[in-house]
This record gives structure tokens, C-alpha cells and sequence, in this order.
């Protein structure tokens, strides 16, 4: 028996503004519509899918003849409705445009896929983008097989459990592997990175605080600390380190430095994890001030190896060399 997954299936268009959204939500994990609709009410998309590079504004059999640049993206948590601007055309014009989001942990990009039957859609799932192109981007969902895009992915999962994604098997995919016709040449770094220092330490301080605020009204002494790790909480003999991020986008994953997964894997250590999402973020005062935000709290965290990906290695070179 075929094992069905739902997809949200979403076009995304060539225009600078379009391409650039997209490298924002590749690099912090979230996606957003600019209105709910009824259907995603109670629905629970297990993937998201979305396309590039193919015109939507076709009969459905001159689709059906074409190939597309596929972003395959898990689908983490729930639809919810953004407080703060995140994107940059939101940023630029000071407005939320996009309210419904949710979060989005990349899988894999896949180059020249055929549209058609030869290709790992089925012709409602390759139709849906189509669609979505013809819509705003709206998400359409569908019911269909996810086992030919993994495969093709080459991502190993259980044939009968589709859905359990390993993310440390996954390659996943970085901005600088977005392709368009206009995409816009801007330095950048890994997950849930923020380039603009500012805004970094806007953000970082302002989640600690929060964090720092949960802890001493439950009675605990909190030192703000940094490295190793960012808070320490003391409570008569019990100690706690807390691990505290922050972002203006999803809650779907966040960067860790090696030492901060050695730390929280240490069995000498009591470890929880503090992330506030949705932050808002204002950029006309000096310094920038942050505000709202919603918080997801991780007691006795330790981080499990499927749910880590490595970003980058350290290579120890030969002793000897040619």
C-alpha cells in the first residue's frame, strides 16, 4: 500500500521581491501567506514544496511538459498567525503582509524536476503549484506519496513511515542555493542567522531578559553569563544552565555551536533550552528595541543526533602532503 503525506504546495515567483523572501525564509525557517483559508483550519501538513522557475500561467498539459527547481521543507508545528514584520519587503514597508505562517526546516533542493508524469509529482501535487502560482502563492494542499521526492532526494526513511524525516540524514540546502533570475547577491550564514549586528544583539539581549525574568519569578538567582552558555540559575543546591535564542520568525530550529551540544549531552550538566519567536523588532529607535514574541521552554534538554545537521566540519589535514 502507497503511504500518502500532506503537502503544501506553494509557487514562488522570479520577481527580485519574491526570490528575496525566499532566501529570508530558507534562512529563518519560516513561511507566511497573506490570508487564512478555510481549508487550513484543521489541517496538518507534514511537508511543504516549494517551486521555481516554472511560469504559472499555463494550460495544465503545457505545465505537465516542464521542470521546476523543488525546495522540499518539513513542515514544524502548527499555522499561526504572526505579531511582528520578518520579511524584507514586510521590514521595508513597516506592515505585516504575510500574517499566517508557520515553520519550515529544509530538507533538500532538487534542480530540473519534470513536472509531469516522469517526474516524483503526482499530476494533483504538480497541478497544486500551478495553481498556487495563480493565487498570490497561496499554499494549496494535497494528498500524495512522498517516497519518490525523498528517494530522489536521496534521504533514507522507512518506506511504511514516510513522515519520520531523519534531519542529520537529510543535506538540507542554504540560500546561497537559490536560484533566480534576479536573486539578489547578499552574504550569508547558517540557520536562523542574522546578519545585521544590531538587530543580532537587539534580539539576543532581549530574549535573555525574558528568560532571565521566567527564572527569578520562579526563585531562581540567574547570572547572565554568555559562554560557555548564556544564563546560569541557582535555587538553594539545585543549578541550572539555560540555553536562550531568539529570532523574528518561526519556532523551528535554531544554530548551536559545537560546545553548546557538548555542554547540554553532559550528564554533569542540567540544561533547558529558552527560544522566543516572533519577536518584533523596532529599527528607528537607537539602540533598536524589541518587544512581544512568543516562547517555547525546553526542561533537561539534550539535543538527540536526528535532530542535529551539521553546518560546517573542521578538516584535520595529513601529516604529510604531496
Amino acid at each position: 500500500m502507497t503511504v500518502s503525506s500532506q503537502f503544501l504546495m506553494v509557487h514562488v515567483g522570479q520577481s527580485t521581491e519574491a526570490q528575496r523572501n525566499l532566501e529570508h525564509g530558507i534562512e529563518t525557517r519560516s513561511w507566511g501567506f497573506p490570508e487564512s483559508k478555510p481549508e487550513y483550519d484543521d489541517a496538518h501538513p507534514r511537508f511543504a514544496l516549494l517551486a521555481t522557475g516554472a511560469s504559472p500561467r499555463v494550460q495544465l498539459a503545457d505545465w505537465l511538459n516542464g521542470t521546476a527547481t523543488l525546495y522540499l521543507f518539513e513542515v514544524r508545528g502548527s499555522f499561526y498567525t504572526g505579531h511582528a514584520p520578518h520579511w524584507p519587503d514586510e521590514e521595508a514597508e513597516m506592515r505585516i503582509k504575510y500574517p499566517l505562517r508557520f515553520g519550515i526546516e529544509p530538507l533538500a533542493v532538487l534542480h530540473d524536476v519534470p513536472l509531469g508524469p516522469v517526474g516524483p509529482l503526482t499530476e494533483a501535487g504538480s497541478d497544486a503549484i500551478r495553481r498556487s502560482g495563480t493565487d498570490r502563492g497561496m499554499g494549496k494542499l494535497v494528498d500524495m506519496p512522498a517516497l519518490p521526492l525523498l528517494d530522489l532526494a536521496g534521504i533514507p526513511v522507512d518506506p511504511d513511515q514516510p513522515d519520520n524525516v531523519p534531519l542529520d540524514k537529510s543535506p538540507g540546502f542554504t540560500t546561497d542555493q537559490v536560484e533566480g533570475k534576479k536573486k539578489p547577491q547578499r552574504r550569508r550564514r547558517g540557520a536562523g542567522y542574522i546578519s545585521d549586528p544590531k538587530k543580532r544583539k537587539a534580539i539576543e539581549l532581549y530574549a535573555e531578559d525574558l528568560a532571565i525574568a521566567h527564572y527569578e519569578n520562579q526563585g531562581w538567582s540567574v547570572e547572565r553569563l554568555g559562554k560557555p552558555y548564556d544564563l546560569r540559575c541557582t535555587r538553594d543546591t539545585d543549578e541550572r544552565h539555560v540555553e536562550v535564542k531568539g529570532t523574528t520568525g518561526a519556532p523551528t530550529s535554531v544554530e548551536l555551536t559545537i560546545n553548546e551540544v557538548l555542554h547540554a549531552r553532559d550528564k554533569d550538566n542540567t540544561v533547558d533550552l529558552y527560544v522566543v519567536s516572533d519577536i518584533t523588532l523596532n529599527t528607528h529607535t537607537d539602540p533598536y528595541t524589541a518587544s512581544g514574541g512568543t516562547v517555547s521552554h525546553y526542561l533537561d534538554w539534550e539535543p538527540a543526533e536526528e535532530d542535529l545537521r551539521p553546518r560546517r566540519y573542521e578538516y584535520r589535514l595529513p601529516l604529510t602532503a604531496d
